[in-house]
């Protein structure tokens, strides 16, 4: 039975996998990591093993009870990973990525796949059929967009994620609206649709804390998997545990 961190810039993911199945799973603040993970461990004791990926810092103290609690993997460039990593640059590249990547590695492997992971920025990862790690792009998200806006200019208002009432604005709010959602809409259709010129028998994962609302505007067929970096961090985990 394995536990699973995700650490992200706004809160943190636990989940519990027995084997390949997730049995549990929650989100809590950064600050609730160490009491959330007693509790999780008072609940399945079998736990032994676990991974931490943090985009974000635990503090030291924090750390140290998980290290001297499980037999934890905190992941890095130099965690051994289930795919032939093919970046320029590996040590820059981040672990929420590298989990995404595994996870494709493990459920698609013999497929040409494209992970969108929609969160605070937009990620966009390759692996191809033969299991390399090609690369991607990294794009600013929903939220970063209205808040650009709004920081960068004397007079934009700084407004809650919508979706448009139309593509074209009647007001500025709409406008705001439009040119966020139906643009970053627009755009990962567009970028889907150049991979797909490139590699056509391509596998389509949507991922992320705003993969549900954008799946709604997207055009193109995609599947929509909230728990895929999770999926990927416990097949890192099972991988070094061989």
């Amino acid at each position: 039975m394995n536990l699973i961190i995700d650490v992200g810039n706004s809160f943190v993911k636990l989940a519990v996998f027995q084997v390949d199945t997730l049995i549990h799973k929650e989100q809590v603040r950064i600050e609730d990591v160490v009491s959330t993970s007693k509790r999780i461990k008072a609940q399945f004791p079998a736990i032994q093993n676990a991974i931490i990926s943090s985009v974000n810092t635990l503090s030291d103290q924090d750390m140290k009870y998980l290290f001297e609690t499980f037999h934890l993997i905190e992941l890095h460039s130099e965690t051994k990973l289930p795919f032939k990593n093919l970046y320029k640059t590996p040590q820059t590249l981040g672990v929420d990525r590298l989990a995404l990547i595994s996870a494709a590695a493990k459920n698609y492997p013999d497929k040409n796949v494209l992970i969108i992971d929609a969160g605070t920025c937009v990620t966009f990862d390759f692996k191809d059929s033969e299991t390399n790690y090609l690369g991607g792009a990294i794009s600013p998200g929903l939220r970063m967009r209205y808040q650009a806006m709004h920081n960068l200019t004397a007079k934009l208002p700084l407004l809650e994620t919508e979706y448009p009432d139309n593509f074209i604005g009647n007001t500025t709010a709409q406008s705001m609206h439009s040119g966020v959602v139906n643009g970053l809409s627009q755009e990962i259709d567009g970028v889907i649709n150049q991979y797909k010129q490139e590699y056509l028998d391509l596998t389509v994962i949507l991922t992320g804390g705003d993969a549900n609302f954008l799946s709604k505007q997207l055009k193109s067929s995609i599947f929509a998997n909230s728990n895929f970096l999770l999926e990927g961090l416990n097949y890192i985990l099972n991988f070094n545990s061989i």
